[in-house]
């Protein structure tokens, strides 16, 4: 049987190294932009998370993409609709569009990448997030205002942050 290629809008090589790529404090981590919507042509986004024990997000979900975590170092608990896990180093979590999830970092740090697909959700970090030499003067956004970033990016904040 032949072997069907699916193909993207995404048409042009990428390479990036760690010294040319933004970086933004998060919500209490780092997050730093891989690959971002005009790097794909929107096709996907990767970002790269680094926190410390208790780095987390608000319970949410995505109108319009899947979000793939991938665990390089530390552990997450993640909650998927009713389900709580436990996803260690090298743990992969695929996480359709429409399900309600969030996560909090467990281990004393952690390291770990997630891809969005379609891409979007990198211009809310964008958003969000502050210049790391910034973040000690520009707070995170307060829950409501979150809640209302969130919804300009197709992100629905449906419940608290997830606690360690």
């Amino acid at each position: 049987m032949p072997m069907t290629y699916v193909s993207g809008a995404f048409s042009r090589p990428v390479v990036t190294d760690p010294d040319s790529q933004s970086a933004v404090s998060f919500l209490g981590g780092l997050v730093r932009m891989r690959a971002t919507a005009p790097d794909t042509d929107g096709a996907f986004a990767i970002l790269e998370h680094e926190g410390e024990r208790g780095y987390m997000s608000p319970l949410h979900l995505h109108d319009a993409d899947e979000e793939t975590f991938l665990v390089l170092d530390g552990t997450l608990r993640v909650e998927v609709g009713e389900r709580v896990l436990s996803v260690g180093s090298g743990g992969l979590t695929l996480l359709p569009r429409g399900l309600a999830h969030g996560f909090v970092v467990t281990s004393p740090q952690a390291r770990f990448l997630t891809l969005h697909t379609p891409a979007g959700f990198d211009r809310f970090v964008a958003e969000v997030g502050a210049s790391p030499q910034d973040s000690a003067t520009k707070p995170p956004p307060d829950p409501a205002e979150l809640t209302r970033i969130a919804a300009r990016h197709g992100i629905q904040i449906v419940g608290p942050p997830l606690l360690p």
